[in-house]
């Protein structure tokens, strides 16, 4: 899915928002209080000149570029873990580079029912991949049907398909959660409260961007789901709405995400998905960028 469709105009605000350590107690892998916290990136910036979305081609310049960034590790999209081919290349390269797989994010149509013995059959098999070579988490986008709402019976179907997927990712050690883009999370965030309707007790994976674009405040979101936000994806913004080359370089409160970190004791995932706009003529090599950003986060965030 490109996730450029999604982009909307919006009023943006500062990021600000509070995590329960409940959800530690909940969360199997998510890491304990006191140890290091984890911080990724994400391929979506490379996955956007690929044919496809597909990265599997380029496997070993990202992780190259993202253990010279000094990151934790990957969060990939779904294609590289449906080959049994790239994914002993992905555990060759975290042997190699000594950085993780932190997991992968999917998108799909769960809402149509048509398509449920499809996907279950797609996702037991990243699953089964994924597990092979260390990945705990799992980002899922729901899919939207073109030109309408979904109906109470498409949110039924969506439901009764994550929590398929859900079981599915347990007995593997996998975390789903629901990303979120736009479509999620706009028009009074339909979508995401109609899945909530029927799973109240979902683990959610926000990106504070996409949120901002689809004019939902960050803070009140984050704080309304403060015990199920087990992931959050991390962008930067200008104050004219484009996205910057490096984290750093817009207008985002960093330091003050960083101080609600502290407050709240959020100690889950933390990955940085670098995005450019149409027509965006990059200035320095992606590695260069990665690692200005991961430099910025240790000196606002301290991670």
């Amino acid at each position: 899915m490109n996730r450029r469709n999604f982009i909307r105009s919006a009023s943006f605000a500062s990021l600000a928002f509070s995590l329960s350590d409940k959800l530690f107690a909940a969360l199997p892998n998510a890491l304990e209080k006191g140890k290091k916290q984890f911080v990724g990136a994400h391929v979506w910036v490379y996955a956007a000149s690929q044919p496809g979305y597909d990265v599997s081609p380029i496997l070993s310049q990202i992780f190259s570029d993202m253990a010279y960034a000094g990151f934790d590790g990957v969060e990939t999209m779904e294609q590289p873990l449906r080959s049994p081919v790239y994914t002993r290349q992905i555990k060759e390269l975290i042997e190699k580079h000594k950085i993780k797989l932190l997991g992968s994010s999917y998108s799909g149509d769960m809402w149509d029912k048509t398509k449920h013995n499809q996907i279950i059959e797609d996702v037991d098999l990243i699953f089964e991949n994924m597990a092979s070579v260390g990945g705990r988490t799992f980002g899922v986008s729901v899919g939207k049907p073109s030109g309408r709402k979904k109906t109470e019976e498409d949110f039924d179907n969506q439901a009764s398909l994550l929590k398929r997927l859900v079981t599915l990712g347990e007995k593997k050690g996998i975390i789903l959660n629901l990303h979120n883009h736009t479509y999620e999370v706009e028009n009074g965030m339909y979508d995401l409260r109609g899945t909530l309707k029927r799973i109240p007790d979902v683990r959610l994976g926000p990106d504070l961007n996409w949120l901002l674009r689809a004019g939902v405040n960050p803070l009140d979101f984050l704080k309304e789901f403060s015990t199920q936000i087990v992931f959050v994806h991390l962008r930067d913004q200008l104050s004219n709405g484009k996205w910057p080359e490096s984290l750093g370089e817009g207008n985002v409160n960093f330091r003050e995400i960083a101080d609600v970190f502290n407050e709240t004791g959020f100690h889950g995932d933390v990955v940085i998905e670098l995005a450019h706009e149409n027509g965006f003529v990059k200035t320095r090599p992606l590695k260069e960028s990665l690692k200005m950003s991961r430099r910025y986060l240790k000196k606002t965030m301290k991670i």
